[in-house]
Parts: C-alpha cells; sequence; structure tokens
C-alpha cells in the first residue's frame, strides 16, 4: 500500500474495516422518490437532511467509512437541470459537508469510535448516461474526454476534505486507466477502484479481471481494487480472481440478493433465497476483502451484522 494510506490505521489494528451500506434504495425507503436521471444527487438538491440521517444511521450500526452522495453529482448532469459548473461544485461539496457533519455528530455520541473515514464517490460515466450502461461498459470516449468529465467532481470531492476516493461501479477498463492517470494530477488523491461485473472473471465491458489488475498497478495512488454493485452470489469467485492477481487489500460490497431490473429501474427476487452480507464474509476475508459492506438494497441491519462479526 502506497505511503499517506488513509486505509493503513485501521487495517493495522482489525481484520477489516466495514464499509456503509446503500444509500440511493435507503433513501427510497425512507420515502424519497429517485425516478429521475440525477438518482440520489437529486435528494442532494431537495432533501439534504434525509442523506445525513442515513450516514449517521450507518454510522451508527458500525460503518467506519461513509461514501458521499455524488455518485450521480456531475456538472454535465446538474447543467440539465440549469446548474452553472460552480453550483454544481458546490452540491458536490455539500455531500462531502454532509457525510463529514455526521462523522463528527456520531464521534460526540461514541468518542471511542474512530478513526471513521468519509470517501468521495466519483461513479462511472454511464451513471450520468441513467441508461443502466454502468452494467455494460459499452459507452466509448476518448482519455481527454473521460478526465474532462470527471476532473471537477474529483476536484470538488478533494477539496472538500474526503479522506479518500471510491471510484465505484466502473464497468470499462478505458474509464478506470483514464481515471487513475487523472489522479497523478492530485498526488494526495488516495482511492479505491471497484467494478460491476460481466460473470465472475470478467468486468462488465468483458475485460478479465486479472488483466484489470495488472493495467492499474503501476498507479500508486490505488490503495485498494475490487467489486461493488453486484449480484452477492457472484462476489466470491471474482474476489478470489482479484486476489490472485494484485497485492491490494480488496474491497467488496455487494448488492442484497434482489436483481435489478435496468429499464424499469426495479428490483425483484430471482425465487432463491437470498442471503446476507454476513453469510458470505468468511468466504470474503478468505479471499482477501479488506474492505467490507453493501451496495443497492442493503440496510443499517445488514452494516451492523457485519460490524458484529468484526
Amino acid at each position: 500500500m502506497s505511503l499517506n494510506n488513509p486505509l493503513t490505521p485501521l487495517l493495522s489494528q482489525q481484520p477489516f474495516v466495514v464499509l456503509d451500506g446503500a444509500l440511493a434504495t435507503e433513501l427510497e425507503a425512507r420515502g424519497c422518490n429517485l425516478a429521475d436521471s440525477l438518482w440520489s444527487a437529486k435528494v442532494l438538491m431537495e432533501q439534504p437532511e434525509l442523506i445525513y440521517a442515513v450516514h449517521l444511521d450507518y454510522f451508527r450500526a458500525g460503518a467506519q467509512c461513509a461514501i458521499t452522495a455524488s455518485y450521480q453529482a456531475t456538472p454535465a448532469g446538474f447543467a440539465a437541470r440549469g446548474l452553472d459548473e460552480a453550483q454544481s461544485r458546490a452540491l458536490i461539496a455539500r455531500s462531502v459537508a454532509l457525510a463529514r457533519q455526521a462523522r463528527e455528530d456520531f464521534l460526540k455520541e461514541q468518542p471511542d469510535a474512530g478513526p471513521l473515514l468519509v470517501a468521495g464517490s466519483v461513479g462511472p460515466y454511464g451513471a450520468y448516461l441513467a441508461d443502466g450502461s454502468e452494467y455494460r461498459g459499452d459507452y466509448q470516449l476518448t482519455d481527454a474526454q473521460f478526465a474532462a468529465f470527471h476532473c471537477p467532481r474529483v476536484e470538488a470531492l478533494l477539496e472538500a476534505g474526503v479522506d479518500l476516493l471510491a471510484c465505484e461501479t466502473l464497468p470499462s477498463l478505458a474509464e478506470a486507466r483514464a481515471l487513475a492517470a487523472l489522479l497523478a494530477q492530485y498526488p494526495q488523491a488516495r482511492a479505491w477502484f471497484s467494478f460491476t461485473l460481466r460473470d465472475s472473471e470478467h468486468i462488465s465491458d468483458g475485460s478479465p479481471l486479472a488483466g484489470v489488475a495488472a493495467a492499474l498497478a503501476p498507479y500508486p495512488q490505488i490503495v485498494a481494487l475490487g467489486i461493488n454493485c453486484v449480484p452477492l452470489e457472484d462476489a466470491s469467485a471474482a474476489l478470489a480472481r482479484l486476489h490472485d492477481a494484485t497485492p491490494l487489500p480488496l474491497v467488496v460490497y455487494p448488492n442484497s440478493g434482489e436483481q435489478y431490473d435496468a429499464v424499469s429501474k426495479t428490483w425483484r427476487h430471482d425465487g432463491h433465497t437470498c442471503h446476507t452480507l454476513s453469510h458470505h464474509l468468511d468466504a470474503w476475508r478468505a479471499a482477501g476483502a479488506a474492505l467490507i459492506g453493501g451496495c443497492c438494497r442493503t440496510t443499517p441491519a445488514d452494516i451492523a451484522a457485519l460490524n458484529a462479526r468484526r
């Protein structure tokens, strides 16, 4: 792991770091309508206090890292609502302030709970498209176009004081490489990179997991590598592939076990029993996972169950 790695103090004291769980679907459970191209970024504009409340509940459940509500918060997306870049950056900074405030308030309740981290969510270009392409990776941009898209959000998150970046739900090796190169412009930045999957051996654009790990190995600012927003049952095999391909700590935060239909934007059960995150914990730990949490449809109760086994 690289120098000045914010994960080091946590991983030196315990076997794994507990991440938080779903933000957007938890907001929906609390009454928010996210049927919108901005998704959870819509709540940043309209009801930021709910985002704060979700962050606080995850800290209370035992999460040691909050992921900001900036996954779909980009100047390109906000422009469609008439916001200029300065206003967009202010909203991205708000996502950090909400998570930091929740951390501060929780530490007043539990002064010995730290250290606690805030990770700035950097979603893929496919999230901005809002057509499910973060699960396909079938869009084509140049490195310069990827950098121009991601740069304002990365800058806003770093300036607002995140501890590290969560470059997450990435479906494309080309985009990941462009993002890794962009981070070199910000020497203080550290990030984990996590991907969506086509299957247990390939990310969504078809690139082999081993090849992804090799392609990102030259970038010392990447401090963990893994998968997120993937079916629960696919995580263990994919982690095993990554464990063989990289010395980095692995990150895993899959969905609850339900299946997402990107066209109808709904969730459904596949008819099988849905296991919980904690059910898979031993297998993930054996495969090298060191940052473990939940993505869509997971809840504070799921994170509390993970924390109970830390």
